[in-house]
């Protein structure tokens, strides 16, 4: 009998495991290093905002967790690698990375100038890929496998009339990245996967959870188009992140999860 079948669950243990963070204070960034830290991982959590990286940190910490930051945006290859370095300097590896670093710029295409458009596409595109390729060339040197998790968006795959035409791009292109680095790493036992929410519950959308006349009328349209009728909890994206990045996920790679509730699937 495989030792696995006797304790199913300890697939997903990825305790002493270093995983590296970018984004760490925005809201998935946040969530991932809670996440992380309670499961038993040692953190290199990277941000812009030294205010706020260092007080998720301190959460992670009361989880538990070591935890080292750097005030970085991954948006240079010298940050980028100033990030991995950090995580080897700290604690000699890297074995996990998530990407939640990114943004969006909303404008209709006749008002977005290309310097915006470019601005996304660099911070959710190339970032992206300039990190994962920091993370990804100390992975091959250290001969032990790793997990990429980037961040994709349901816009990814579905347009939006309300000026979306950059950031529904640079997520789709995530999406390409996502399977032409899982093809490209695999043979190194290196799997790259991305997670794709749609709503889920942040400082940025609180306001859509709300009992306000505004809330309903946008929650209720935008519910009608989601099969499991309601809006993502932190929780719903707990579960496929800590699936991603640990043994569980061991034979799953260049893959997107959609975590939206059946949004896209309609």
């Amino acid at each position: 009998m495989e030792d696995w079948l006797k304790n199913p669950a300890s697939l997903f243990d990825i305790s002493g495991k270093v995983a590296v963070v970018t984004g760490a204070s925005g809201a998935f960034g946040a969530l991932a290093s809670q996440v992380l830290a309670g499961a038993g991982a040692r953190l290199v959590l990277a941000a812009g905002n030294g205010a706020a990286l260092a007080e998720v940190a301190a959460q992670c910490r009361e989880l538990g967790a070591e935890t080292a930051t750097i005030v970085q945006r991954p948006n240079t290859e010298a940050a980028c690698n100033a990030i991995v370095a950090e995580a080897v300097k700290q604690f000699g590896g890297v074995d996990i990375l998530v990407v939640a670093s990114g943004m969006n710029d909303v404008a209709l295409a006749p008002d977005m100038s290309p310097e915006r458009f470019a601005g996304v596409m660099d911070a959710n595109v190339t970032g992206s890929w300039l990190m994962a390729r920091a993370a990804g060339t100390q992975m091959i040197a250290q001969g032990r496998g790793g997990r990429v998790v980037l961040m994709s968006s349901a816009r990814a795959k579905l347009g939006h009339p309300a000026g979306y035409s950059a950031y529904c791009a640079s997520k789709a292109a995530v999406d390409g990245i996502t399977r032409a680095l899982g093809c490209e790493w695999g043979h190194y036992g290196i799997t790259v996967n991305a997670i794709a929410p749609t709503v889920f519950r942040s400082a940025l959308t609180a306001w859509m959870f709300e009992d306000t006349e505004r809330a309903r009328a946008v929650r209720s349209g935008f519910l009608s188009r989601v099969p499991l009728g309601r809006l993502g909890e932190p929780s719903d994206l707990a579960g496929p992140l800590l699936f991603l990045v640990s043994a569980a996920s061991a034979f799953y790679t260049g893959h997107t999860l959609d975590a939206d509730g059946g949004y896209t699937a309609g």
